[in-house]
């Protein structure tokens, strides 16, 4: 049975690794063969097209890909055989094959009295497949086209397609209790390049026959036809598939290259969306989100999850995990799901783990909208979360709601105190956030996705919409990167801050901090309070807006330390946000500082964050024995190139040219392997 799903270009499922038939003349086979009365027990299998031939695909063995082919016939009507072979003289060892239709060529003309009428046509359909140096199997050449009349309907069997169930019924294990350990086998191979990793790990995985994805009809196959898509065109794509032992789909994990690439820059601090699985829409859609160098959600990857459990959640982390490479986040911001949490500690017990606030505020409305003095309850909540400067305001503003209304026996509020110190701001001073916290109340997170998801989405239409999403953020982010380069910012102040970072930051970080150095002018006041050696305390008031129109004055906090010029505000809007605060600025003013220390200019934000952070491998560091580390710094070395050629078409025209001289000096190198 032919039973390996090929993963997009790196990741292979395979969930049998047995060869199905053996080398030699019982390939060849021609003619027709009785008909057909059954699959058998050798064929319980989800019934599926096999994917279509197209050059670039890869097997493990000449087995798998004789195995491949004959399924591909056999769900098209045709019957194959092995129509010609070529060997190493000194090791007669097969290294190139031609795999033809069973009607390919003529029959030598027979001297019989009555010999048997032709019933091959010449027909052209075939593919040739050849040994590459990975020691996998390649095609090379394809020709799908038949000259008779072929199709699944036809009740014609050949014998090519006899051995296959004969020995797929042979290979047949004996049933296993529901209670053992499935084991999937991930390969890292890059289906449309042409290598293989040779590192190869085994992620075990509790089988549940009974949860899976429910697919609606026409989902499974838009599913995998899209994935094998992906395998063709685009680069470093990623995918694992979650099959029990009943060929049902119970998880599904894929990323796309830009996804990947994404990964080794912005994955410091990362949202699991789950908002899908919270509203209860149609696809149990899982985003990891994180932010890119102008601010932006960048998408990291994405998952269908059959049961919010926490062996279903662990599968969908580790095939993340395995994406990026075993590089773990810093920090991850998940909703309050007690699965997700418990998963997130198994699978990354060293990253911070916090509850998004916007997923917790959004629900205020649904938790609390019907108790009597709503708008004062939400008007104190939002009090105590979003202006508490000190963890003893926070107390204090939530004891007097608390008291205040009588919601002493509210189990939500009850949970929520209890769990703080993962989602109050004021609890989290101490971790780097990348902008993905809300620390105001005007503040708010979109889902990835949203826009293109709507409640009773099917996966069909979200496999459909899915590229015009990427493709309308690439487009977004691309806009981003020029305008960043190109343009001069507008300065607003004479600060020399300004002027400083106007040519560091990008456009939108840029904007963000002009927006605190403006605000300086509304701090007064700088004064000294305390010092201790090198630290010294200091006080700034600034003018708040609070409710209405109205502004109340608010004391900040900032110690300074001369000697490594460190400064940290009280507002902590440095690990929030990723840029200094204007209470911050105040002070280093105050001291005579006239340039922002090079500590609190994150590279992240910079304009040239992208080339700086793919070029921050040494050569000496890529393992040459690994045709994957080889594949990912390649990747990274060619990002520049694409850049710089979108500049302008002078730009455009000398990349094309010499990105065609380069593939054509690749294939000469290959040829004179061969």
């Amino acid at each position: 049975m032919y039973s390996v799903i090929y993963n997009e270009n790196m990741e292979e499922v395979c969930l049998n690794s047995e060869p199905v038939f053996d080398e030699g003349d019982e390939y060849e086979g021609d003619g027709d063969c009785q008909e057909e009365r059954g699959h058998g027990a050798g064929e319980t299998h989800l019934k599926r097209d096999p994917p279509q031939p197209t050059v670039g695909l890869e097997f493990d063995s000449f087995d798998e890909a004789y195995d491949f082919y004959n399924a591909y016939g056999k769900e098209r009507g045709f019957g194959i055989r092995v129509s010609n072979s070529w060997f190493r003289s000194k090791r007669k060892e097969r290294y190139r094959a031609k795999l033809s239709c069973s009607s390919a060529g003529f029959k030598k003309k027979s001297e019989a009295n009555n010999p048997r009428p032709e019933t091959r046509t010449g027909c052209p359909a075939m593919i040739v497949i050849r040994l590459m140096d990975s020691k996998r199997w390649r095609i090379v050449e394809v020709e799908l086209e038949h000259n008779h009349a072929v199709s699944p309907q036809i009740k014609r069997f050949y014998k090519s397609h006899k051995k296959m169930i004969l020995a797929a019924r042979r290979a047949q294990p004996p049933p296993e209790p529901v209670t053992e350990v499935h084991t999937i086998r991930l390969y890292q191979t890059a289906v449309c390049n042409g290598f293989t990793n040779v590192d190869e790990r085994e992620v075990l995985i509790p089988v549940d026959h009974s949860k899976h994805l429910e697919l609606k009809e026409g989902d499974t196959q838009a599913v995998y036809n899209y994935f094998c898509r992906m395998k063709l065109t685009n680069p470093n794509f990623f995918y694992l598939m979650d099959i029990d032992d009943d060929s049902c789909l119970r998880n599904v994990f894929w990323a796309d290259a830009r996804s990947r690439a994404a990964c080794g820059l912005f994955n410091d601090t990362v949202a699991i969306d789950t908002t899908c699985l919270t509203n209860k829409y149609d696809i149990p859609l899982i985003s990891f989100i994180g932010v890119n160098h102008h601010g932006q959600q960048v998408l990291l990857g994405c998952a269908f999850l059959g049961l919010d459990s926490v062996e279903y959640y662990v599968w969908i982390l580790r095939a993340w995990l395995n994406c990026i490479l075993g590089r773990p986040p810093e920090v991850i911001i998940t909703d309050q799901s007690k699965p997700l949490q418990s998963a997130v500690c198994e699978v990354f017990p060293k990253a911070r783990h916090c509850y998004g606030l916007w997923y917790i505020m959004q629900r205020v409305p649904e938790k609390l909208g019907g108790l009597k003095g709503y708008e004062a309850i939400k008007r104190q909540l939002n009090k105590a979360v979003y202006n508490s400067l000190k963890i003893v305001e926070f107390e204090t503003a939530w004891a007097d709601m608390i008291n205040r209304h009588g919601l002493g026996d509210n189990r939500w509020l009850q949970t929520l105190h209890e769990d703080r110190r993962r989602w109050v701001p004021v609890y989290l001073k101490d971790t780097f956030f990348a902008g993905m916290i809300p620390v105001q109340e005007n503040e708010s997170f979109n889902a990835f996705f949203d826009g293109y998801v709507h409640k009773h989405t099917s996966f069909k239409e979200f496999v459909d919409k899915y590229d015009l999403a990427l493709h309308r953020k690439h487009t977004k982010e691309a806009v981003a990167d020029l305008e960043s380069r190109n343009s001069c910012f507008e300065l607003k102040t004479r600060c020399s801050f300004e002027v400083q970072l106007s040519k560091v930051y990008t456009k939108e970080i840029f904007r963000r901090f002009q927006s605190e150095v403006e605000g300086m002018y509304s701090c007064f006041n700088t004064r000294r309070v305390t010092a201790n050696g090198p630290i010294t305390t200091y006080i700034v008031k600034e003018r708040v807006e609070v409710e209405g129109n109205e502004k109340e004055v608010k004391n900040y906090e900032v110690l300074y330390e001369t000697s490594q010029v460190d400064i940290r505000c009280i507002c902590s809007l440095f690990n929030y946000k990723g840029y200094l605060c204007r209470h911050a600025l105040n002070v280093l003013n105050y001291n005579g500082i006239e340039e922002i220390p090079s500590h609190y200019i994150l590279a992240r934000w910079s304009k040239d964050f992208k080339p700086r952070g793919l070029f921050d491998h040494d050569f000496n560091d890529v393992d040459m024995y690994n045709p994957l580390s080889r594949y990912h710094h390649l990747y990274k070395l060619a990002i520049p190139v694409l850049e710089e050629g979108a500049q302008s078409q002078d730009h455009y025209e000398v990349a094309v040219h010499e990105l065609e001289e380069l593939l054509n000096r690749l294939n000469l190198v290959e040829e004179n392997i061969v």
